[in-house]
């Protein structure tokens, strides 16, 4: 397996006016590697790419990698709904040194499946570095269909899927229709364990922002098939799953951090702080995962 295991989606840290906070970055990496963390996901969606310049998304993708220094993995969130642009970050993100990228699917735009599979046909071959691809139509308004992934499964350096539709169901036909070609990653903290078990090798997490140790024994357990354990690890972590989505990722979970003095408390527009009725309940989920008391 190339990538596997509990793999964050870092959050980008920043300061009360949105700018970007590299010494809580450096901090937050090292965190991670300490925590047991198998690799880690900068500038995905849950590190606000979609609000960050090209040049703040190198400069934390080259933050991040200057920290890690091969420790583990680094995959740099490098999609757009724009095909060119998608290469050009592509192409940065190679040269800064990560070990592979995610492309989410193309938002907004609505491409047919033929239109996604040139796109993502188009970014491997420009760039030849290891691609997972992002499938999250609840934010993207766009399914990468098991057929199409399928096709892209033929090509070499596309080596796995970010499958966040919630449908288990999905991991059988793609393993059906892909056989070994491709890995298979969550986006569903929830469903992480039967995900699993059922065939993928791993979680692209936003929970694992705030309890890596706990994701990272997690995804052990159900890696080697031990339901039972993977389980009762997962039962303290429900109502984190939960609640870090009271709002759109990743306002939730960026708060949650705040309260475990990680993170200052800062995001950017038009994402905002996390809504005050939200707070008890990201609290008493946090108490639940055993992070704050």
């Amino acid at each position: 397996m190339m990538f596997s295991g509990s793999m964050v989606a870092l959050v980008t840290p920043m300061q009360a006016d949105g700018s970007l906070d590299s010494d809580c970055l450096k901090n937050l990496v090292e965190f991670h590697l300490s925590e047991g963390t198998n690799a880690i996901v900068a500038v995905g969606t849950t590190g606000e790419s979609a609000t960050l310049s090209i040049e703040e998304h190198c400069e934390v993708i080259g933050h991040v990698i200057k920290q890690v220094n091969g420790r583990i993995p680094v995959i740099a969130g490098t999609g757009s709904n724009s095909t060119s642009e998608a290469i050009e970050l592509t192409r940065y993100a190679k040269d800064l040194g990560v070990d592979g990228v995610l492309l989410v699917a193309p938002y907004y735009n609505k491409p047919t499946q033929l239109g996604l599979y040139l796109h993502y046909k188009a970014i491997a071959e420009a760039v030849d570095i290891p691609q997972i691809l992002y499938n999250v139509p609840g934010r993207t308004a766009c399914d990468i269909l098991p057929e199409t992934i399928s096709q892209l499964a033929d090509i070499s350096n596309i080596v796995g899927i970010k499958e966040a539709t919630g449908d288990l169901s999905r991991v059988k036909k793609i393993k059906a229709l892909c056989g070994d070609k491709i890995e298979l990653y969550t986006g569903e903290d929830i469903n992480t364990v039967n995900f699993i078990l059922a065939g993928g090798v791993g979680i692209i997490s936003v929970t694992a922002n705030v309890v890596p140790a706990a994701l990272h024994n997690m995804c052990v357990a159900a890696l080697v098939n031990d339901g039972k354990k993977a389980h009762q690890i997962n039962e303290n972590l429900i109502l984190l799953h939960k609640n870090l989505f009271l709002e759109s990722n990743p306002i939730p979970v960026k708060w949650a951090l705040t309260q475990m003095h990680l993170i200052s408390q800062g995001i950017r527009l038009p994402m905002t702080v996390l809504s005050e009725r939200y707070h008890q309940p990201v609290r008493e989920a946090l108490i639940a995962a055993g992070v704050l008391i």
